[in-house]
């Protein structure tokens, strides 16, 4: 009778023993993940239905040069908005004041700094790590002119950047994008 009621209670923590392995595998960056608007707007521009509002990318004209003029008006247009935010192709210029350590989310592994561009505006540059030739991340460093082309994207005033800075395009982003630190240019 005794082996009898040992069985569940080792059934069962045999099955708790499993779930809490199978929870383990699961990856860590996924579940931590938070998701911007405009990955969401980027996968309902891919998988929408009718009805469904989104912002249309603005891709062109591609600016040939480092235009932060362009930028700071396109940015503050962007905060006086009131209907959703196209994402709008960028190239933007400065010294790098700050470089943050590799994270991986859902879509892969990236690095991130922030590039000054004047009237005291810093823009965070999101660099997919994955998918850019480049050496290993830093690859940047505080005080490093840069040079940068690709999406920028904002979601409000706490998330906000420049993304697509190599050197794929795809469905929902159709301009190729780079990174030049101090002459050397990354994509």
């Amino acid at each position: 009778m005794m082996a009898a009621t040992r069985w569940p209670l080792r059934g069962v923590m045999g099955l708790a023993a499993i779930l809490a392995v199978q929870g383990a595998f699961a990856p860590a960056a996924q579940a931590r993940h938070h998701r911007h608007r405009h990955e969401t707007r980027e996968e309902s521009t891919q998988n929408s239905g009718e009805g469904q509002e989104k912002a249309r990318p603005i891709a062109s004209p591609v600016p040939e040069s480092c235009d932060n003029t362009k930028f700071l008006a396109d940015l503050r247009a962007e905060e006086s908005a009131q209907a959703p935010h196209p994402d709008r192709v960028e190239h933007v210029c400065g010294r790098v004041i700050t470089v943050s350590a590799a994270k991986r989310t859902r879509s892969g592994l990236h690095g991130y700094f922030y590039v000054d561009v004047g009237e005291g505006v810093s823009i965070r540059i999101v660099s997919d790590l994955d998918r850019m030739t480049a050496p290993s991340w830093p690859w940047v460093a505080k005080g490093d002119q840069t040079d940068v082309l690709g999406r920028y994207y904002y979601d409000n005033p706490q998330s906000q950047g420049i993304d697509w800075t190599h050197h794929g395009t795809g469905k929902s982003w159709p301009v190729e994008g780079y990174v030049v630190v101090n002459g050397t240019r990354y994509q």
